[in-house]
């Protein structure tokens, strides 16, 4: 019996309790996750302060959901490619959890419902917004650049720098210029966090003929541009200092955590220039993997931090 079915010897509390955990597994948590330490930081910083309850709610549920619909629509565009691939044999829809009927209805109702959190608790630019990050997400990287160049995660990278302009517009209903040095960051930041973890699993993208340069790059090649990437994600983000009213806080977190990042971008990079075995320059990719997550959230915590602590550094 197909597994989107209850089984037999399952009860109704095992069913619901499965259906929920695919529909969930469906939209990406981590992903979400990720997005959010981004937004509520922006909101902050866009305020000053902390903004009013009701619009931090409207925002980060509407933009959870946003991000929720890409990740479950891609999962259902994907569904082929991800039968191939080790890393996402766990998905639902490869598990036989989730049927692809359900799995699309789930994601226009998702996408639908965020654009509406958004309109009702928010302001039209911001709606726009999230729905110009889904149809990026979807259209633009999951439909035409994933399968088709190694520039993919470069360009559809920015779908996934949307989240502060949501913010932004959330609180300002504008859009200013430390919203764009914020997009900037994680615009760069996007392919020296992604193609480490492509070097890691190239034999999945390779299967799946999914061109992401960490596949079907050697690791000296993709190793330098993570270096160059880092550099400039570290640069811009210090940008916000004389352009966006950041202050010493932010100043000396985002500054030291930069040099961190950069530091161990410079160790892969050393690595992968040697004789090293793929497996030993595979643990250092992913090294670089995870502290830039970390990297990324430190920046983004002493963004929130920062209104609180001193006056702008210029100005």
């Amino acid at each position: 019996m197909p597994r989107a079915s209850r089984q037999p010897g399952e009860s109704t509390g095992e069913y619901v309790k499965r259906k929920a955990g695919a529909y969930l597994a469906l939209t990406k948590p981590r992903v979400i996750e990720l997005l959010l330490v981004s937004t509520f930081p922006t909101m902050i910083f866009a305020q000053r302060g902390f903004p009013p309850v009701w619009l931090m709610i409207s925002t980060l549920v509407g933009g959870a959901m946003a991000a929720g619909a890409s990740g479950a629509f891609n999962c259902y565009i994907d569904r082929d490619m991800d039968k191939l691939m080790k890393r996402t044999k766990g998905r639902p829809l490869v598990t036989g959890d989730l049927t692809p009927k359900e799995a699309l209805i789930f994601s226009w109702a998702l996408a639908i419902a965020s654009l509406v959190v958004l309109w009702v608790g928010t302001n039209p630019l911001t709606t726009a917004l999230g729905l110009a990050a889904i149809l990026l997400y979807v259209v633009f990287y999951t439909m035409i650049l994933k399968r088709r160049t190694a520039q993919n995660i470069v360009w559809g990278g920015i779908a996934g720098c949307m989240p502060v302009l949501i913010a932004w517009a959330a609180v300002k209903e504008t859009v200013e210029w430390p919203a764009v040095i914020l997009f900037l960051v994680i615009f760069l930041w996007t392919p020296p966090h992604y193609w480490p973890l492509s070097m890691k699993y190239a034999d999945d993208y390779n299967a799946a003929s999914v061109p992401m340069l960490g596949a079907i790059a050697n690791a000296r090649r993709v190793s330098v541009q993570v270096v160059l990437y880092a550099w400039a994600t570290v640069v811009c983000s210090l940008l916000l200092v004389p352009l966006g009213h950041a202050g010493i806080v932010y100043t000396a977190i985002a500054g030291g955590a930069g040099i961190w990042f950069i530091y161990e971008s410079h160790v892969l990079y050393r690595e992968a220039q040697g004789d090293h075995k793929p497996a030993v320059v595979n643990r250092k990719a992913m090294k670089v993997f995870h502290i830039s997550i970390t990297y990324l959230s430190i920046v983004f915590l002493a963004l929130a931090i920062d209104p609180f602590v001193g006056n702008p550094l210029f100005g």
